[in-house]
């Protein structure tokens, strides 16, 4: 027991660094909760992204075959590696996360789950990191501001609903799993935050190619969200359909007077398709 309690969150000293959005939970009944949705087996390779002090950390060590530790603070890989490098069953990289290779982790692995308290402003770059993974982790448990759960979980017709929502949930499906207050947090946040846990499709609903043409359109679509489908997609850039190809679409069962956020995403994995059979988005210039 005193050799777990050298390296606990209580020890870890580093002060947090707003540049890299560093807000650190302390209460410890909302570790457990996280460290629980997990559903940790023996068997599992755990990634945690940004141990910062330890609050989950804590939790993981011994628990799992395998626990990988990603962390960009110089400090506090420094420390990580210093109290736990040494273990057969603990990696550290000292990394940014958005440019880790999750799948080859998966793949090397094999049942990955990640957890990690995403700060907020690399939430959308990380998730669709995780998400396009050539082999998805089995189990993914976020913390995220509570504004980014509520657009990832979005319904279709909702103000939320966005680019985001589809894009997540064309990969995966999501749940929300708890609020956690900012008052759990030091230093104390201007935002409260929510747990997600995501289940990515296994196998892909998409192809790497048919993943982005869907996101270029829904880019395109809820950039221009005010506005009918027929109008977006007869004079945006890289789409610009004739009169007889919005006829085509028609009669394939869109209804082209609907605005972006009437449909869901399962309707626009299908507009996405049939627009790639009509070779859109160009992407040639050639209008």
């Amino acid at each position: 027991m005193t050799a777990r309690r050298c390296w606990c969150a209580a020890d870890v000293t580093a002060p947090a660094k707003k540049s890299l959005g560093q807000n650190f939970l302390i209460d410890r009944a909302y570790q457990l909760r996280i460290t629980a949705a997990l559903e940790l087996q023996p068997e599992d390779a755990v990634v945690e992204i940004g141990p910062g002090r330890g609050a989950l950390t804590e939790h993981l060590v011994g628990r799992v075959r395998r626990l990988v530790l990603v962390e960009l603070d110089d400090d506090l890989a420094a420390h990580w590696q210093q109290a736990l490098g040494g273990r057969p069953d603990v990696h550290v990289l000292h990394q940014d996360a958005r440019q880790l290779d999750f799948g080859a982790l998966a793949a090397a692995e094999g049942h990955l789950k990640v957890v990690g308290n995403i700060p907020y402003n690399i939430t959308s770059p990380l998730l669709f990191r995780l998400l396009d993974a050539q082999q998805p982790a089995a189990l993914i448990v976020l913390m995220v501001q509570r504004e980014v759960a509520d657009r990832v979980l979005a319904a279709a017709g909702s103000r939320q609903y966005g680019a985001l929502s589809v894009g997540v949930q064309t990969a995966a499906t999501a749940e929300r799993l708890f609020q956690v207050p900012r008052g759990a947090f030091r230093p104390v946040p201007n935002v409260d935050s929510t747990v997600v846990r995501l289940h990515p499709f296994l196998p892909p609903l998409l192809d790497p190619a048919e993943k982005a043409d869907l996101r270029a359109l829904t880019r395109t679509a809820f950039g221009w969200r005010r506005k009918q489908l027929q109008r977006i997609l007869r004079e945006a850039p890289g789409y610009r359909l004739a009169v007889e190809e919005l006829a085509a679409l028609a009669s394939s069962g869109f209804v082209l007077a609907d605005r972006p956020e009437s449909l869901g995403p399962r309707e626009f994995i299908r507009l996405a398709r049939e627009l790639r059979r009509m070779g859109r988005p160009r992407q040639d210039g050639n209008e």
